[in-house]
């Protein structure tokens, strides 16, 4: 009994990865709301909690979620804060907009449809846009577009994102009720949640223009340093079926005592990891 109890607690059970998982999703929201509070700051503390996300999902389940929280908030700050004020000021464009419809009236009311349109066409480019920032590197005219291209790409995902992103907020913005429960779960896990989801949901498809990496989340280098992409599986080291890996601290040291110039450097791709650690 006592073996089948340590067991079943163990971190290698599924009730351990679950419970690890949980706690991480909810140490990440917490950091969400906190680095929030300044408002300005909730694009790239969003960015920050997706980059844990993926990281829990390519790999690492043990992570630190305080540190890859950080690591991810100062990856993406200048870019997540960009896009952030962007998304503001159309939205406060768009929300005057109506007012402006609504006090002409008549006719002038129809228009509101076409800002209705606009406003949901806003929306799914928010909702792809930091997934797809966290994942690539490239200038935000680019990530938006691309943001686009992945959120058609698969309608039914991108309907069920918009559900989950919209359907919790309005429901907690209209139950006045029940506001101070939904408040409690928005501040523990809400929020990390739907960061999980969106994860889980683009992982596939973000994947297969992603370095490979490890069980750990870390990446796999050829033997010149660079990261080995989807279809460089032949590249196999090893009787276990693993890659061969370099950490980056040990590519670092080397670089510095003239053992492999150019090893830290990576393929010229546009592409990034969002498992990429300091």
């Amino acid at each position: 009994m006592r073996d089948w109890i340590n067991s079943f607690l163990s971190n290698d059970s599924t009730f351990g990865k679950t419970m690890t998982k949980i706690g991480i999703i909810i140490g990440a929201n917490l950091l969400f709301v906190i680095v929030s509070l300044p408002v300005v700051t909730i694009g790239a503390a969003w960015a920050a909690t997706l980059h844990v996300m993926f990281k829990v999902l390519r790999g690492t389940e043990t992570l630190n979620p305080i540190k890859m929280f950080w690591t991810g908030f100062k990856q993406n700050f200048k870019q997540a804060t960009i896009a952030w004020l962007i998304i503001v000021a159309l939205g406060f464009l768009g929300w005057v907009d109506l007012r402006f419809l609504f006090h002409m009236g008549g006719a002038m009311v129809n228009f509101r449809y076409a800002v209705y349109a606009v406003g949901v066409v806003l929306l799914i480019g928010a909702i792809y846009l930091f997934p797809t920032m966290v994942a690539f590197s490239n200038k935000l005219t680019v990530l938006f577009r691309s943001a686009y291209y992945f959120a058609f790409k698969k309608p039914l995902k991108l309907i069920v994102l918009l559900f989950f992103y919209v359907a919790p907020m309005v429901l907690t913005y209209t139950d006045a009720q029940m506001m101070p429960l939904y408040a409690f779960i928005w501040f523990f896990i809400g929020f990390g949640a739907i960061a999980m989801l969106t994860a889980k949901l683009l992982v596939t498809d973000f994947a297969p223009l992603l370095p490979l990496v490890d069980s750990e989340g870390n990446y796999y280098y050829d033997e010149n340093g660079n990261p080995l992409m989807p279809g460089d599986e032949d590249k196999i080291i090893g009787d276990t079926g693993s890659y061969s890996t370099v950490d980056e601290d040990i590519l670092k040291e080397m670089l510095e005592l003239d053992m492999g110039e150019g090893k830290t450097q990576k393929k010229k791709s546009g592409r990034k990891s969002p498992e990429d650690a300091d």
